[in-house]
């Protein structure tokens, strides 16, 4: 059964498939006369394609335990979807799986360890695995589209690979 190796997650290393959400290395401005420091421009929503609209929501995962079997991967071909942990703590973590976009193939797939304070932006059309959060229930804030055209594309593995 094969195993996808766990990565750290890095902007560099994610690159192909978006863009990761964190403060370090992001570029920043003090805005209110100094009280707030504003990290500018994190990642950009890509959801105008048929008329979309930017939503935010609130996911609730469930931990899950590792090894995990990768049993589905599914993808948004008319707009970008960002997770980013609301939490306070660096090792609340989770796990993000990934395959470039087009025909999917599960030998491209990677698989990222993202600590708590990290966000990530998956480009349009890059396929992942359903938010994994680990240890304990978490949640997100998801930034995703809303409107007309069929935006999610699911296809289901035989469990053969696997996380963790």
């Amino acid at each position: 059964m094969p195993q996808l190796p766990l990565q750290t997650l890095s902007r560099e290393a994610f690159a192909p498939f978006g863009e990761v959400i964190m403060l370090e290395g992001a570029r920043h401005y003090p805005i209110n006369q100094g009280t707030t420091e504003r990290f500018h421009a994190l990642a950009m929503a890509d959801t105008q394609t048929q008329n979309g609209k930017t939503i935010l929501s609130v996911f609730r995962a469930q931990p899950r335990a590792l090894p995990l079997a990768i049993e589905v991967m599914e993808r948004h071909p008319l707009g970008s979807q960002a997770f980013v942990p609301l939490t306070a703590e660096v090792d609340d973590e989770y796990l993000v799986v990934v395959a470039p976009p087009g025909e999917f193939d599960p030998t491209q797939m990677q698989a990222f360890f993202c600590k708590g304070l990290q966000g990530v932006n998956y480009a349009r059309g890059v396929w992942h695995h359903p938010l994994i959060a680990l240890h304990k229930q978490s949640d997100f804030i998801v930034m995703d589209r809303i409107g007309e055209g069929f935006n999610c594309d699911e296809i289901a593995l035989d469990g053969n690979w696997t996380v963790g």
